[in-house]
């Protein structure tokens, strides 16, 4: 008799857990909500980027491997250059060539300022003597043929004068653009075969090596990861549907998959004020307050960017409204509520419905 009271006792409770299960009634509760902006992405280094090749050829030899720290102009790659040694070779015989040449046209010079100088003074000789024929003239001193011819001898002394004066310029002016030529040529052809050594661009890290040695590389290949050591940043993607709510400054939790578990803080440092439009994503830029022990390039995050924060507001679990603006009262009654904030979980009550009151969850 005892054991059916029990079993009695027993179908009593499952039939009343059964009967609030079914119905899911709750309260509203008082309590904080934050609405936060999802985000994923990966970790980076400080200034990392990915090394090319200017050049397209053979890669001849790799001076570096993963993980060795370098410095700012050191040689990291070196692809076979043959044929830009030989450019260079030809272009410093071009200029050597070029010296000859010019010290001709530096004697060319020097004869052709002693000619200016010498139809400088015929010039001058004979200006003289026209303005002083000219003077004379209107005494009838002089017979106008004599006129003619000082006048002659003047315009052609003068014409004499700005013909070598203009030769003169014209060498000056070969001169310098054969000597600038040669010169820029040269340059041009050491600057060519330098770049065949890829270098580095400033001090950091050597992440990783992503050739071999004799690959044929060309200017779109990546060579290698290079970043600042221990300097580490969160490079996230926001959706373009949640990105006026992000600004500089706001706070983000982040998980890492290698940290299981832990919750780490960040901020908001940098926005990218455009988006991608093959992942309609806007990418923002983030620094750790206090971040892990060990961390390493593209380990990937996730991220919830606080938007903002509210204390005391009347809440509900989201799973509770229908059509986002209706409840359930006396089980089969909708009424209408104005809805604020939400989370993942609960959003917040502004009108309608009172901490009292009981709602049920929609079947």
């Amino acid at each position: 008799m005892k054991v059916v009271k029990v079993f009695c006792l027993s179908m009593v409770l499952l039939v009343v857990s059964c009967s609030k299960k079914e119905g899911e009634e709750i309260q509203p509760t008082l309590g904080t909500i934050t609405e936060s902006v999802y985000a994923s992405g990966v970790i980076k280094s400080e200034n990392q980027y990915t090394v090319y090749a200017t050049v397209s050829g053979v890669l001849q030899k790799i001076n570096v491997t993963a993980g060795q720290t370098i410095v700012a102009g050191q040689t990291l790659f070196q692809i076979e250059s043959d044929k830009a040694s030989l450019n260079t070779e030809n272009a410093r015989l071009a200029y050597q060539l070029s010296d000859e040449k010019n010290r001709y046209i530096q004697d060319k010079i020097a004869d052709m300022e002693t000619k200016v100088q010498m139809a400088r003074d015929k010039l001058a000789l004979d200006q003289s003597v026209y303005n002083r024929n000219k003077n004379i003239k209107k005494y009838n001193i002089i017979s106008e043929v004599e006129y003619e011819r000082v006048e002659l001898a003047y315009k052609n002394s003068k014409s004499n004068y700005e013909s070598t004066l203009k030769q003169l310029s014209q060498l000056k002016a070969q001169l310098k653009n054969d000597q600038n030529r040669n010169s820029i040529n040269l340059k041009i052809s050491k600057k060519s075969q330098s770049d065949f050594d890829v270098k580095s661009a400033f001090s950091g890290e050597l992440f990783d090596v992503l050739v071999k040695e004799g690959t044929l590389v060309t200017p779109q290949m990546p060579l290698a990861v290079i970043g600042e050591k221990n300097k580490y940043l969160l490079e996230l993607d926001v959706d373009e549907n949640d990105m006026v709510k992000v600004i500089v400054g706001q706070k983000i939790v982040v998980t890492l998959d290698s940290y299981k578990g832990k919750v780490f803080e960040a901020k908001v440092d940098k926005i990218y004020p455009i988006m991608d439009e093959r992942s309609r994503t806007f990418k923002i830029e983030a620094h750790f307050d206090h971040p892990p022990a060990k961390l390493y390039p593209n380990l990937t995050a996730e991220a919830n960017i606080i938007v903002q924060t509210k204390k005391n507001v009347l809440t509900i679990p989201k799973s509770y409204l229908i059509d986002n603006k209706y409840v359930l009262v006396n089980e089969d009654e909708k009424r209408q509520v104005k809805i604020g904030l939400n989370d993942y979980q609960n959003v917040e009550i502004l009108d309608g419905l009172t901490a009292g009151e009981t709602i049920y969850k929609p079947k």
